[in-house]
Parts: C-alpha cells; sequence; structure tokens
C-alpha cells in the first residue's frame, strides 16, 4: 500500500501522505505513480484533466490555461483540462513535442460508486519520431521498436 509520495524524475509536487489528500487525488496520485515518465491524462466527466507538474508542462506545451482545482494536502492543485472529444488533437501535439501520454479512463459506474468512480489507464502513446513526409507540408511518423529473445547460455 502507497502511503507516502515521493518526488519522482516527473518531479511531483507532493510528499504529503495520501491520507492529507482528498480521495479523488489519492486515486490520480496511486494512478500516476505507476506512470511517473509520462503526463497523465485523467478522465473527469467530459474532460480529461492534468494535475500537478504533468499539468504545469502541459499547459505550457499547449498553450492552455493552468488552474488550480481546491487544495489537497493544503496546497493548491495545479490543474489544467481539454475536452475529451478534442483529446486526439492535444495528445498529438505533445507527442510531437516529445511527451509521452497515458490515458486513464473511468471504468466503474459514477452512479454506483462510492467516493471516486474506479479509473485504469487502458493506453499508453509513446514518443515518436516525426519527419518530413514525401509530400509538402505533411509529416509522417516512423516508430521503431526492437524486440530481444534472450537465449539460454550454456
Amino acid at each position: 500500500m502507497i502511503t507516502e509520495m515521493s518526488l519522482s524524475k516527473n518531479q511531483e509536487q507532493t510528499k504529503e501522505p495520501l491520507s492529507q489528500h482528498t480521495p479523488m487525488m489519492q486515486q490520480f496520485l496511486r494512478i500516476k505513480s505507476d506512470y511517473p515518465e509520462t503526463l497523465l491524462f485523467y478522465r473527469m466527466g467530459d474532460f480529461y484533466e492534468l494535475f500537478l507538474s504533468d499539468a504545469q508542462k502541459a499547459a505550457q506545451l499547449l498553450d492552455i490555461t493552468l488552474t488550480a482545482r481546491g487544495h489537497s494536502g493544503g496546497e493548491p492543485i495545479p490543474m489544467c483540462g481539454i475536452p475529451y472529444h478534442a483529446a486526439e488533437n492535444y495528445i498529438a501535439r505533445l507527442i510531437r513535442q516529445g511527451e509521452s501520454i497515458a490515458i486513464c479512463e473511468q471504468i466503474g459506474d459514477p452512479a454506483k460508486s462510492k467516493g471516486p468512480v474506479e479509473r485504469k489507464v487502458v493506453r499508453v502513446r509513446f514518443k515518436r519520431l516525426w519527419l518530413p513526409s514525401l509530400i509538402p507540408g505533411h509529416l509522417c511518423c516512423w516508430q521503431f521498436i526492437a524486440i530481444s529473445q534472450r537465449y539460454p547460455t550454456k
């Protein structure tokens, strides 16, 4: 069980015990701890919201408004959001800028939930190499993967 968040390479801005946060932020922080190097798009109704350092980074890269959502652990929570129906455009912009994205969806029924709706990451979009295509004014995307199989040594 996670009892305290530590600063990661993503520089999350809280070291407070999880019990000092709202139930929704506790859920966010638990999910975020599994994806420290990605921007976490956290679904809340008709929006994907980003919090803490993810919000600060996304707001800067996308040139969208950075705001705050209440307080958790005694501090204002930096937040930005985008409508879910426009998410692919924003995700493509972030990937072109070298970011990776984790998409966290509501998988529980809000009408039956006690506390935060159950959520989980359903998809991760990774950084890609964007190169000019053969068609002027267009970009093409090249993804490189490596597969390694270990052979037993004798």
